[in-house]
């Protein structure tokens, strides 16, 4: 069965360990990232729908101021209709702020309007707006309705009394959502350009303000920044819009007139350029990610070289030389070299302990001379190496009668009695065997035929 070697356990741990970190680390780095772009972008939409909500209101604001400041004038005036005249086209062009002006008795006929172009002088003008401001007789800022001109527009209105505080009639101005006008030159310039936009609505949750006009208008119901709004409240939100796509919005009241200005950006717009980000990072950390791969390849290779060699060694302890072999293993740290020393004190005892069985396993135990089994091991070695050699044979005559008289114990000695007599007769080189019960032969190397006598 195939199993993996510790150079592939490390190389394995370590790319591992490498791409759980790597992963690890982009994803908090994302996350992060994520969530303080999230947190960015919302704080930065509130505050510039404040700042948007904070400019409709100073305008509104300055829009009621020219209107007063007019109404003075047309107390001044005593109806007279050159006089009139004069002052709604001042008021219309000195700022621009409205698309239509006009000045109306307490009856609610037209005395003055401009731009002519509108045919509504000498007519009673019978729209919401005009409604509103006959009847409640005090500055207003109307709900957007369509007129009688068939635009729909903003009504901001001022009573006009006189010095006896007799109500007169009003002067008014009109903002048109669906034209060029006022709210348009407020609005119309948005710092973002992708996927985010600005909206007005007012206080019936009505578009008054979009940069797609043709949405102006419209009722969003059930939207929970809307409804933040409305109750006056600001702040910021990420939600889903009426096209089911994923906002960053943020948004603030207009107190005076009871609008709310939202500014939303889309999630994905503020996280497109983060996730380019992380890709470039990605892109510039893959070489050096391969650089590390490449270090832990080499040094793999070198931690785990002196356990192969030791490791194959094991495998071949019963061939020559293996103590040596394993003792030129370089062995460089700890546990290699104590697996080395174990290795060969091992190994040495092996040995030893080989030695000791395979001299067992040749000799006689009583006499202490070679077997048969040893002799013939022997005479194959040196028949292999050619080894030249003579044999003396020998035994005891009428052994059979020392047993069988004085018992096999003296037998048994004086077996011990001969064996020891020929060892010592022996020279250093020669064999001396025991092949039978008292049977004896002497191997004589390098020994000729007269020598061999002599020894005989």
């Amino acid at each position: 069965m195939w199993k993996l070697n510790l150079r592939q356990l490390i190389l394995l741990l370590t790319l591992s360990t490498a791409v759980l970190v790597l992963a690890n680390t982009f994803y908090t780095s994302y996350q992060t990232q994520r969530e303080l772009l999230i947190a960015q972008t919302l704080e930065a939409n509130q505050a510039y729908a404040a700042k948007l909500a904070s400019s409709i209101e100073d305008f509104l604001s300055a829009a009621q101021q020219q209107l007063a400041f007019a109404a003075k004038d047309v107390v001044l005036a005593e109806q007279d209709p050159a006089k009139l005249e004069h002052i709604v086209t001042r008021l219309k062009q000195q700022t621009d702020s409205f698309n239509s002006v006009w000045v109306s008795n307490a009856e609610g006929t037209a005395l003055a309007v401009t731009p002519k172009a509108l045919d509504l002088l000498g007519n009673k003008i019978d729209s919401p707006g005009a409604k509103q401001a006959l009847r409640e007789r005090k500055p207003l800022i109307s709900t957007p309705y369509v007129s009688v001109t068939g635009r729909l527009l903003i009504f901001i209105s001022h009573p006009v009394f006189d010095a006896k505080d007799e109500y007169l009639g009003f002067i008014g101005g009109t903002i048109y959502l669906h034209e060029e006008s006022i709210l348009h030159s407020l609005l119309g310039q948005h710092y973002h350009s992708d996927e985010s936009y600005i909206y007005v609505v007012d206080q019936s949750s009505r578009l008054i303000y979009h940069q797609e006009p043709e949405r102006v208008g419209e009722i969003f119901l059930g939207n929970p920044v809307i409804e933040q709004m409305i109750s006056g409240q600001s702040g910021s939100m990420q939600l889903r819009n009426s096209r089911n796509i994923e906002m960053l919005a943020g948004y603030a009241p207009v107190p005076s007139a009871g609008w709310g200005v939202v500014a939303q950006r889309s999630l994905n717009a503020t996280l497109s350029g983060m996730n380019q980000q992380m890709l470039s990072v990605a892109r510039y950390s893959f070489p050096f990610f391969l650089l590390i791969m490449f270090v832990v390849w080499v040094m793999s290779k070198w931690i785990s070289r002196p356990l192969w060699q030791l490791a194959r060694s094991a495998e071949s302890l019963d061939k020559p030389n293996m103590n040596a072999q394993i003792a030129t293993i370089h062995a460089w740290y700890f546990e290699a070299s104590q697996l080395r020393r174990a290795l060969l004190r091992g190994l040495a005892g092996l040995n030893k302990k080989m030695g000791k069985l395979s001299l067992e396993n040749i000799t006689d135990p009583l006499t202490s001379l070679i077997n048969r089994r040893g002799m013939q091991a022997t005479l194959n070695e040196w028949e292999a190496e050619r080894q030249p050699f003579s044999v003396i044979m020998c035994d005891i005559d009428h052994f059979k009668q020392v047993n069988d008289t004085f018992g096999h114990a003296v037998g048994d000695q004086v077996l011990q009695f001969v064996a020891k007599h020929m060892l010592e007769s022996s020279r250093e080189g020669d064999l001396v065997c025991r092949v039978g019960g008292e049977e004896f032969m002497l191997l004589l190397p390098n020994t000729d035929l007269s020598l061999a006598k002599n020894a005989a």
